[in-house]
Protein backbone atom coordinates (compact mmCIF):
# COMPACT_ATOMS: atom_id res chain seq x y z
CA UNK A 1 0.00 0.00 0.00
CA UNK A 2 1.12 3.72 -0.83
CA UNK A 3 0.22 5.64 1.88
CA UNK A 4 2.41 8.77 0.62
CA UNK A 5 -0.47 8.66 -2.25
CA UNK A 6 -3.76 8.44 -0.40
CA UNK A 7 -1.94 11.41 1.73
CA UNK A 8 -2.19 13.54 -1.20
CA UNK A 9 -5.64 12.41 -1.95
CA UNK A 10 -8.00 14.84 -0.94
CA UNK A 11 -10.47 11.82 -0.52
CA UNK A 12 -8.13 9.79 1.68
CA UNK A 13 -6.08 12.39 3.21
CA UNK A 14 -7.89 12.37 6.52
CA UNK A 15 -8.08 8.65 6.73
CA UNK A 16 -4.58 8.21 5.86
CA UNK A 17 -3.82 10.33 8.65
CA UNK A 18 -5.26 8.27 11.08
CA UNK A 19 -3.99 5.42 9.44
CA UNK A 20 -0.21 6.59 9.86
CA UNK A 21 -1.30 7.52 13.75
CA UNK A 22 -2.15 3.77 13.85
CA UNK A 23 1.55 2.57 12.59
CA UNK A 24 2.75 4.40 15.24
CA UNK A 25 0.45 2.88 17.93
CA UNK A 26 1.72 -0.41 16.41
CA UNK A 27 5.47 -0.12 16.53
CA UNK A 28 4.59 1.06 20.20
CA UNK A 29 2.53 -1.66 21.07
CA UNK A 30 5.17 -4.30 19.98
CA UNK A 31 8.21 -2.23 21.25
CA UNK A 32 6.62 -3.34 24.57
CA UNK A 33 5.31 -6.82 23.72
CA UNK A 34 9.12 -7.21 23.21
CA UNK A 35 10.33 -5.03 26.31
CA UNK A 36 7.93 -6.01 29.45
CA UNK A 37 6.95 -9.07 29.60
CA UNK A 38 4.25 -8.17 32.18
CA UNK A 39 2.23 -6.21 30.14
CA UNK A 40 2.47 -8.50 26.88
CA UNK A 41 -0.84 -9.91 27.29
CA UNK A 42 -2.68 -6.66 27.68
CA UNK A 43 -0.51 -4.83 24.23
CA UNK A 44 -1.26 -8.16 22.41
CA UNK A 45 -5.08 -7.73 22.73
CA UNK A 46 -4.10 -3.66 22.07
CA UNK A 47 -1.88 -4.98 18.83
CA UNK A 48 -4.91 -6.95 17.57
CA UNK A 49 -7.26 -4.01 17.63
CA UNK A 50 -4.99 -1.76 16.10
CA UNK A 51 -4.74 -4.14 13.10
CA UNK A 52 -8.08 -4.75 12.91
CA UNK A 53 -8.57 -0.81 12.40
CA UNK A 54 -5.47 -0.70 10.24
CA UNK A 55 -7.19 -3.42 7.89
CA UNK A 56 -10.57 -1.40 8.02
CA UNK A 57 -9.07 1.83 7.32
CA UNK A 58 -6.91 0.09 3.84
CA UNK A 59 -10.59 -1.43 2.75
CA UNK A 60 -12.22 2.22 3.04
CA UNK A 61 -9.15 3.84 1.47
CA UNK A 62 -8.93 1.35 -1.68
CA UNK A 63 -12.72 1.39 -1.72
CA UNK A 64 -12.56 5.64 -2.63
CA UNK A 65 -10.10 5.53 -4.74
CA UNK A 66 -11.30 3.04 -6.58
CA UNK A 67 -14.80 4.90 -6.82
CA UNK A 68 -13.05 7.82 -7.96
CA UNK A 69 -11.29 6.14 -10.87
CA UNK A 70 -14.47 4.67 -12.04
CA UNK A 71 -16.32 7.68 -11.90
CA UNK A 72 -13.34 9.25 -13.98
CA UNK A 73 -13.78 7.15 -16.00
CA UNK A 74 -17.31 7.25 -16.46
CA UNK A 75 -16.91 11.20 -16.66
CA UNK A 76 -14.66 10.32 -19.61
CA UNK A 77 -17.39 8.43 -21.68
CA UNK A 78 -19.92 11.23 -20.91
CA UNK A 79 -17.74 14.16 -22.54
CA UNK A 80 -20.27 15.69 -24.23
CA UNK A 81 -18.22 18.76 -26.33
CA UNK A 82 -15.62 18.45 -28.34
CA UNK A 83 -13.38 19.77 -30.92
CA UNK A 84 -12.56 18.15 -34.15
CA UNK A 85 -9.68 19.46 -35.86
CA UNK A 86 -9.10 18.58 -39.38
CA UNK A 87 -5.86 19.63 -41.35
CA UNK A 88 -4.90 19.07 -44.90
CA UNK A 89 -1.39 16.59 -45.44
CA UNK A 90 0.24 15.10 -48.01
CA UNK A 91 -1.15 16.03 -51.54
CA UNK A 92 -1.02 19.43 -52.02
CA UNK A 93 -4.65 20.84 -53.55
CA UNK A 94 -6.30 16.75 -53.33
CA UNK A 95 -4.82 16.47 -49.89
CA UNK A 96 -7.10 20.10 -48.85
CA UNK A 97 -10.28 18.59 -50.82
CA UNK A 98 -9.94 15.58 -49.10
CA UNK A 99 -10.18 17.81 -45.63
CA UNK A 100 -13.06 19.62 -46.64
CA UNK A 101 -14.91 16.58 -47.52
CA UNK A 102 -13.99 15.12 -44.14
CA UNK A 103 -15.87 17.97 -42.42
CA UNK A 104 -18.69 17.93 -44.59
CA UNK A 105 -18.57 13.86 -43.01
CA UNK A 106 -18.53 14.75 -39.84
CA UNK A 107 -21.29 17.52 -39.76
CA UNK A 108 -23.42 15.36 -41.81
CA UNK A 109 -23.16 12.71 -39.05
CA UNK A 110 -23.47 15.27 -35.96
CA UNK A 111 -26.41 16.18 -37.71
CA UNK A 112 -27.85 12.74 -37.85
CA UNK A 113 -26.98 12.17 -34.26
CA UNK A 114 -29.07 15.14 -33.59
CA UNK A 115 -25.55 17.18 -32.10
CA UNK A 116 -24.90 20.79 -32.78
CA UNK A 117 -22.30 21.51 -34.83
CA UNK A 118 -20.02 24.72 -35.85
CA UNK A 119 -17.18 25.35 -37.75
CA UNK A 120 -15.59 27.73 -35.49
CA UNK A 121 -11.90 28.14 -37.45
CA UNK A 122 -11.22 27.32 -40.99
CA UNK A 123 -8.51 27.93 -43.18
CA UNK A 124 -9.20 27.01 -47.01
CA UNK A 125 -6.96 27.21 -50.68
CA UNK A 126 -8.13 28.85 -53.69
CA UNK A 127 -10.02 25.63 -54.65
CA UNK A 128 -12.27 25.70 -51.60
CA UNK A 129 -10.64 22.87 -49.91
CA UNK A 130 -9.49 23.27 -46.08
CA UNK A 131 -5.90 24.35 -45.21
CA UNK A 132 -6.92 23.78 -41.55
CA UNK A 133 -10.36 24.02 -40.10
CA UNK A 134 -12.20 23.28 -36.74
CA UNK A 135 -15.56 21.85 -36.00
CA UNK A 136 -17.15 22.19 -32.83
CA UNK A 137 -19.72 19.45 -31.74
CA UNK A 138 -22.18 19.41 -28.59
CA UNK A 139 -24.40 15.95 -27.90
CA UNK A 140 -24.88 13.33 -25.47
CA UNK A 141 -22.02 11.07 -26.28
CA UNK A 142 -20.18 12.80 -28.43
CA UNK A 143 -16.58 11.59 -27.45
CA UNK A 144 -17.85 8.60 -27.01
CA UNK A 145 -18.62 8.08 -30.73
CA UNK A 146 -15.60 10.08 -32.09
CA UNK A 147 -12.62 9.55 -29.97
CA UNK A 148 -11.38 6.91 -31.94
CA UNK A 149 -11.55 9.49 -35.32
CA UNK A 150 -7.82 10.51 -34.57
CA UNK A 151 -5.12 10.22 -36.84
CA UNK A 152 -4.09 10.51 -40.30
CA UNK A 153 -6.53 9.70 -43.25
CA UNK A 154 -6.05 8.22 -46.50
CA UNK A 155 -7.68 8.84 -49.43
CA UNK A 156 -7.11 6.81 -52.55
CA UNK A 157 -8.66 8.27 -56.48
CA UNK A 158 -8.02 10.28 -59.57
CA UNK A 159 -8.19 14.00 -58.63
CA UNK A 160 -10.87 16.28 -60.97
CA UNK A 161 -7.49 17.62 -62.16
CA UNK A 162 -5.94 14.95 -63.47
CA UNK A 163 -6.03 14.23 -67.51
CA UNK A 164 -4.08 11.11 -67.37
CA UNK A 165 -6.41 9.17 -64.93
CA UNK A 166 -3.99 8.12 -62.90
CA UNK A 167 -5.37 7.64 -59.19
CA UNK A 168 -3.27 9.99 -56.32
CA UNK A 169 -2.85 8.97 -52.79
CA UNK A 170 -3.49 12.15 -50.57
CA UNK A 171 -3.75 12.52 -46.52
CA UNK A 172 -5.59 14.57 -44.08
CA UNK A 173 -5.08 14.16 -40.33
CA UNK A 174 -8.10 13.97 -37.57
CA UNK A 175 -7.67 15.26 -33.92
CA UNK A 176 -10.58 14.94 -31.45
CA UNK A 177 -10.54 17.11 -28.30
CA UNK A 178 -12.15 16.54 -25.58
CA UNK A 179 -13.47 19.86 -23.67
CA UNK A 180 -13.66 18.64 -20.40
CA UNK A 181 -15.60 20.54 -17.47
CA UNK A 182 -12.66 19.32 -15.17
CA UNK A 183 -9.36 19.36 -16.61
CA UNK A 184 -6.02 17.16 -15.26
CA UNK A 185 -3.76 19.48 -16.66
CA UNK A 186 -2.22 22.17 -14.91
CA UNK A 187 -0.58 25.00 -16.55
CA UNK A 188 1.62 27.85 -15.62
CA UNK A 189 0.42 31.14 -15.93
CA UNK A 190 4.23 32.37 -16.78
CA UNK A 191 3.94 30.33 -19.39
CA UNK A 192 1.31 31.63 -20.84
CA UNK A 193 1.11 34.79 -23.38
CA UNK A 194 -1.98 36.44 -24.92
CA UNK A 195 -2.22 38.45 -27.58
CA UNK A 196 -5.52 40.41 -29.13
CA UNK A 197 -6.65 41.56 -32.40
CA UNK A 198 -9.93 42.69 -34.17
CA UNK A 199 -12.04 39.72 -35.52
CA UNK A 200 -12.57 39.45 -39.56
CA UNK A 201 -16.11 39.76 -40.54
CA UNK A 202 -18.79 40.63 -43.58
CA UNK A 203 -19.89 44.05 -43.58
CA UNK A 204 -21.23 46.07 -40.84
CA UNK A 205 -19.86 49.58 -38.91
CA UNK A 206 -18.84 47.57 -35.96
CA UNK A 207 -16.65 45.20 -37.38
CA UNK A 208 -13.55 45.21 -36.71
CA UNK A 209 -12.94 48.03 -34.20
CA UNK A 210 -12.90 46.30 -31.26
CA UNK A 211 -9.87 43.83 -30.51
CA UNK A 212 -12.42 40.51 -29.89
CA UNK A 213 -9.86 38.10 -30.88
CA UNK A 214 -7.82 36.25 -29.15
CA UNK A 215 -4.48 34.15 -29.33
CA UNK A 216 -3.21 32.17 -27.02
CA UNK A 217 0.37 30.76 -26.92
CA UNK A 218 1.76 28.01 -24.78
CA UNK A 219 5.46 29.08 -24.82
CA UNK A 220 7.03 25.71 -23.72
CA UNK A 221 5.09 23.82 -26.60
CA UNK A 222 4.64 26.35 -29.19
CA UNK A 223 1.60 25.58 -29.39
CA UNK A 224 -1.16 28.17 -29.58
CA UNK A 225 -5.47 28.60 -30.61
CA UNK A 226 -7.20 31.38 -31.84
CA UNK A 227 -11.04 32.34 -30.85
CA UNK A 228 -12.79 34.39 -32.89
CA UNK A 229 -16.21 33.31 -32.86
CA UNK A 230 -17.66 34.72 -29.42
CA UNK A 231 -18.85 38.57 -29.64
CA UNK A 232 -16.81 39.16 -26.28
CA UNK A 233 -12.92 39.44 -25.84
CA UNK A 234 -13.50 37.31 -22.13
CA UNK A 235 -15.72 35.04 -23.85
CA UNK A 236 -12.78 33.88 -26.65
CA UNK A 237 -10.08 34.34 -23.91
CA UNK A 238 -12.37 31.94 -21.84
CA UNK A 239 -12.66 29.48 -25.07
CA UNK A 240 -8.73 30.01 -25.78
CA UNK A 241 -7.93 28.89 -22.74
CA UNK A 242 -10.13 25.79 -22.93
CA UNK A 243 -8.81 24.49 -26.33
CA UNK A 244 -5.42 25.27 -25.60
CA UNK A 245 -5.80 23.41 -22.26
CA UNK A 246 -7.44 20.16 -24.38
CA UNK A 247 -4.71 20.19 -27.11
CA UNK A 248 -2.15 20.34 -24.39
CA UNK A 249 -4.26 17.18 -22.92
CA UNK A 250 -4.12 15.50 -26.05
CA UNK A 251 -0.47 16.17 -26.79
CA UNK A 252 0.37 14.56 -23.19
CA UNK A 253 -1.99 11.59 -23.70
CA UNK A 254 -0.54 11.23 -27.12
CA UNK A 255 3.07 10.71 -25.23
CA UNK A 256 1.41 8.23 -23.03
CA UNK A 257 0.31 6.24 -25.54
CA UNK A 258 3.22 5.63 -27.12
CA UNK A 259 4.84 5.28 -24.01
CA UNK A 260 2.71 2.03 -23.35
CA UNK A 261 1.71 0.74 -26.64
CA UNK A 262 3.53 -2.17 -26.35
CA UNK A 263 1.35 -2.75 -23.30
CA UNK A 264 -1.86 -2.33 -25.12
CA UNK A 265 -0.93 -4.09 -28.53
CA UNK A 266 -4.42 -5.74 -28.51
CA UNK A 267 -6.37 -2.51 -28.43
CA UNK A 268 -6.90 -0.48 -31.61
CA UNK A 269 -4.56 1.63 -31.81
CA UNK A 270 -2.14 3.65 -29.63
CA UNK A 271 -3.35 7.38 -30.12
CA UNK A 272 -0.70 8.29 -32.44
CA UNK A 273 -1.69 11.20 -35.00
CA UNK A 274 0.51 9.87 -37.37
CA UNK A 275 -0.57 6.49 -37.57
CA UNK A 276 -2.54 5.76 -40.73
CA UNK A 277 -6.15 4.53 -39.45
CA UNK A 278 -8.28 4.30 -42.40
CA UNK A 279 -8.31 4.73 -46.27
CA UNK A 280 -11.15 6.01 -48.79
CA UNK A 281 -10.48 4.44 -51.97
CA UNK A 282 -13.19 5.78 -54.19
CA UNK A 283 -12.14 3.70 -57.78
CA UNK A 284 -13.02 0.19 -55.19
CA UNK A 285 -16.18 1.57 -53.30
CA UNK A 286 -14.45 0.82 -50.10
CA UNK A 287 -13.49 2.56 -47.11
CA UNK A 288 -10.91 0.13 -45.11
CA UNK A 289 -10.17 0.87 -40.73
CA UNK A 290 -6.42 -0.38 -40.55
CA UNK A 291 -7.00 -1.27 -36.91
CA UNK A 292 -9.72 -3.58 -36.56
CA UNK A 293 -8.75 -4.85 -40.81
CA UNK A 294 -12.21 -4.33 -41.81
CA UNK A 295 -13.48 -2.87 -44.88
CA UNK A 296 -16.97 -1.29 -45.78
CA UNK A 297 -18.50 -0.52 -49.48
CA UNK A 298 -20.97 2.31 -50.39
CA UNK A 299 -18.63 4.88 -49.80
CA UNK A 300 -20.47 7.54 -51.48
CA UNK A 301 -23.06 7.34 -48.27
CA UNK A 302 -20.52 7.18 -45.70
CA UNK A 303 -18.72 10.36 -46.85
CA UNK A 304 -22.57 11.68 -46.36
CA UNK A 305 -22.26 10.75 -42.69
CA UNK A 306 -22.79 7.26 -42.71
CA UNK A 307 -20.26 6.67 -40.11
CA UNK A 308 -22.05 4.58 -37.78
CA UNK A 309 -21.35 0.94 -39.30
CA UNK A 310 -17.77 2.00 -38.63
CA UNK A 311 -17.79 3.26 -35.20
CA UNK A 312 -20.17 0.44 -34.12
CA UNK A 313 -17.01 -1.88 -34.94
CA UNK A 314 -14.61 0.44 -33.30
CA UNK A 315 -16.50 0.91 -30.05
CA UNK A 316 -17.17 -2.86 -30.08
CA UNK A 317 -13.47 -4.08 -30.80
CA UNK A 318 -12.34 -1.56 -27.71
CA UNK A 319 -14.47 -3.59 -25.28
CA UNK A 320 -12.22 -5.19 -22.45
CA UNK A 321 -13.14 -8.33 -23.61
CA UNK A 322 -11.19 -7.92 -26.72
CA UNK A 323 -8.29 -6.73 -25.47
CA UNK A 324 -6.48 -9.84 -25.54
CA UNK A 325 -7.10 -9.98 -29.73
CA UNK A 326 -4.28 -9.00 -32.46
Amino acid sequence: MNLEEYKKNPKTAFLAGVYEGLLKNENDTRAIIEKDPSLRELAESDLAAILEQEKSLEGQMAAIIAAEKAGAEAAEKEINEVVLEVRAGAGGDEAALFAAELMDMYKRYAEARGWQARVTEESKNALGGYKEASLEIKGKGVFDDLRFETGVHRVQRVPETEKSGRVHTSTASVAILPMRKRSKFEMNPADIEVEFSRAGGKGGQNVNKVETAVRVIHKPTGIDVRSTVERSQNANRERAMQLLTARLEAKKEEEEAKRFASERKGQIGTGDRSEKIRTYNFPQDRVTDHRVKESWHSLPGIMKGGLEPIINVLKESDKPSDAGKE
